[in-house]
C-alpha cells in the first residue's frame, strides 16, 4: 500500500510496507479445524462499545486516524465523472482546512478513493500525485456471479487503468457448500490477476450463514495470498458486525502467528457514526495491536462515515455542532 502518514507538523511520511502475504498451500487440516463459538462472540461483542472510552484530545487524535484509514466510496448506478471528482477533492481535504489547522493536522487525507471500473480513469486523474490510491470493486461486484473469464479480465482491465487496490467478491457458493479448494483456486488465480495491485478479498459475511463459515472463508483466502479480507460489499442486508469482525481478525492473527505474514482487514457496510469507528479502532489495538492501525493494514469501507466524523471534529474546535448537510461527500 502506498498510502502517507501525516504527522501533527504536515509533513507526510511513507508507511512502513509489510512484505505482501504470498499465500500458501491449501491446509484442509487447518481449516476444518477452525470453530467459532457463536454465544461467547456475541457476549464479547455486546461489550465493545462500553469498554474503551476516549474523550477531548484523545477522542479528536482517534477521529483522524480513522479518516486516514478510510476508503471513500461512490458505489451508486448514477456515479458520474463530476461526483468522482468532488469525492476526490473530499478524499484530499476530507475536513474544512480551519479545522484542520486548528488540530495541527494539516495534510490529512483519507486512505483511498473506491469507485466502479468505469470511474477509475477520472479518480486516478483527480488524485494524480497525492499519493492516495484508486481501489476499484471487480469481478461482478456485488454478487460476482457473472462468467468467471470475465470476471478475471475485469481484474486485469482495471488494473491496466491505474488501479493499485483492487477488492474482489468470492463466489459465496463455494463457502456454504464446503469447497473449500474452489475457492482456494478462486482466489489464487484473482490475486495473480493483480499483479502489484492490492487485492482484497470481500466474503460478504452476511450471506455465508454462520461465523465458522466466515472462520473458514477467512482461512482460505489468506492462504490464497489475500493482501486484505473484507467483510462486506455494502449491499448485503447485512453487513460488517462486530462478531463478524471479531471471527475475521482472529483468523488474521492465527495467519500471523502461523506465517509471520500479517493480512488488512477492512469492515464496510453500516459504518457511518464516528462512535461506531472508534470501536472499531479499539477493537483492532486490542485483538491485533497498533501496527494494523496503519492504512496499509487497515480500512474503513465507507461514504457518510466521514462526514459525522467531521461534525465531531468541528463540534471539538468550536464547540458546536453544524447540520448534516455542510459535509456532503460529493
Amino acid at each position: 500500500m502506498h498510502t502517507p502518514t501525516t504527522t501533527a507538523e504536515g509533513h507526510q511520511l511513507p508507511t512502513a510496507l509489510e512484505p505482501r502475504n504470498p499465500g500458501m498451500a491449501l491446509d484442509l487440516d487447518w481449516v476444518r479445524t477452525a470453530q467459532a463459538n457463536t454465544s461467547a462472540i456475541e457476549r464479547r461483542a455486546k461489550t465493545l462499545p462500553g469498554r474503551r472510552s476516549v474523550k477531548k484530545d484523545y477522542q479528536a487524535a482517534w477521529l483522524c486516524k480513522a479518516i486516514s484509514l478510510i476508503d471513500l466510496t461512490t458505489l451508486s448506478g448514477d456515479d458520474s465523472e463530476g461526483r468522482v471528482e468532488r469525492l476526490c477533492a473530499k478524499a484530499k481535504q476530507p475536513v474544512r482546512a480551519d479545522i484542520l489547522d486548528a488540530l495541527g493536522m494539516t495534510g490529512l487525507t483519507t486512505g483511498a478513493v473506491c469507485v466502479y471500473h468505469d470511474m477509475i480513469e477520472t479518480a486516478v486523474s483527480s488524485l494524480k500525485g497525492t499519493g492516495i490510491p484508486v481501489a476499484a470493486v471487480s469481478t461482478g461486484f456485488p454478487a460476482g456471479l457473472s462468467p468467471y473469464h470475465l470476471r478475471i479480465a475485469e481484474i486485469g482491465e482495471s488494473v491496466k487503468a491505474g488501479a493499485e487496490e483492487i477488492d474482489i467478491v468470492i463466489t459465496r457458493r463455494h463457502v456454504l457448500q464446503g469447497n473449500w479448494q474452489a475457492l482456494y483456486d478462486e482466489m489464487k488465480e484473482m490475486r495473480e490477476a493483480c499483479g502489484d495491485a492490492h487485492v482484497k478479498a470481500i466474503l460478504a459475511t452476511g450471506e455465508l450463514g454462520t461465523l465458522r463459515n466466515v472462520a473458514r472463508a477467512s482461512l482460505v483466502c489468506m492462504m490464497a495470498g489475500a493482501d486484505f479480507i473484507k467483510t462486506s460489499t455494502g449491499k448485503e442486508s447485512v453487513n460488517a458486525t462486530l462478531p463478524v469482525s471479531l471471527v475475521m481478525i482472529r483468523a488474521i492473527r492465527d495467519y500471523y502467528d502461523r506465517t509471520g505474514f500479517r493480512v488488512g482487514y477492512k469492515p464496510a457496510g453500516g459504518i457511518s457514526k464516528a462512535k461506531d469507528a472508534l470501536v472499531y479502532l479499539s477493537l483492532i489495538k486490542d485483538e491485533l495491536g497498533d501496527r494494523w492501525l496503519q492504512p496499509d493494514l487497515f480500512r474503513f469501507g465507507a461514504s457518510s462515515l466521514l462526514g459525522d466524523i467531521e461534525r465531531q471534529l468541528e463540534h471539538h474546535v468550536t464547540g458546536q455542532y453544524s447540520a448534516n448537510y455542510r459535509h456532503a461527500m460529493a
